[in-house]
């Protein structure tokens, strides 16, 4: 073997992109020690009371990271989420700041909305956060679901609350509820800017950038604004 050989795993993991390999290490890890019995699913969930009344502020975190104990249906939930976690991730750049920002935002906004739908773990509906915003920007991606049916990458989010709904028979609010985040994310970061000049409302702030990018990250975006006005002041060749 040579040096640079590796486990499969191994390899698979460490290529994944920083945001979505650690996301996807803290599930797997959440949910082996509930099924180690170390923790309870009772102290993972998201209550306003026991973090802000209590002071238990790891239910922040906690609860996006557990998805139910060892089984099938969490491999199911990893596998969304490594996958379509890590494309959203990769097309943002290899930097973190843009995609951790969306992770924010989505969290930020999931964890304000989930009283309103009792919803105590959140770690679905900010797959299907991800899984939106990525299925509208493919538009021409085609997809095959259980090997039966054939669609393009905007139907997804619809397809997989239909599945849900056929197996659960209930209205799968979590799903609605991350579409809907979701799409205000997609509209302000891909519908907006072309109409109103380029404007990015919802891009990552200076100072959240140089925590993943450094100074240098601020320097090169000047170089580049400066190119950009040299290139705008310069006399059309005809």
């Amino acid at each position: 073997m040579g040096a640079q050989a590796g486990f499969p795993l191994e390899t698979w993991f460490w290529e994944m992109p920083l945001c979505t390999r650690w996301w996807t290490t803290a599930t797997v890890l959440t949910s082996a020690l509930v099924q180690c019995q170390i923790v309870t699913p009772f102290q993972l969930f998201y209550s306003f009371r026991a973090v802000f009344y209590k002071n238990q502020y790891w239910r922040l975190l906690t609860t996006f990271l557990y998805f139910g104990p060892l089984s099938l249906d969490l491999v199911f939930h990893v596998f969304f989420l490594t996958r379509y976690s890590r494309l959203l991730e990769e097309s943002s750049g290899r930097s973190p700041a843009h995609f951790s920002w969306l992770l924010l935002y989505a969290t930020t906004c999931l964890i304000l909305l989930s009283p309103l739908v009792s919803m105590p773990f959140l770690g679905h509906p900010l797959s299907s956060t991800l899984v939106y915003i990525w299925s509208r920007r493919n538009p021409d991606t085609r997809l095959s679901f259980l090997g039966l049916l054939v669609f393009t990458a905007p139907y997804l989010p619809w397809v997989l609350m239909g599945f849900s709904l056929v197996v659960h028979g209930i209205v799968p609010k979590d799903e609605i509820m991350g579409v809907v985040i979701g799409h205000v994310w997609y509209f302000f970061n891909d519908v907006y800017p072309p109409l109103h000049g380029g404007s990015k409302p919802f891009d990552p702030p200076m100072w959240w950038r140089r925590i993943f990018e450094g100074p240098v990250r601020r320097e090169e975006s000047a170089d580049a604004i400066n190119n950009e006005i040299a290139v705008a002041a310069a006399p059309e060749v005809r």
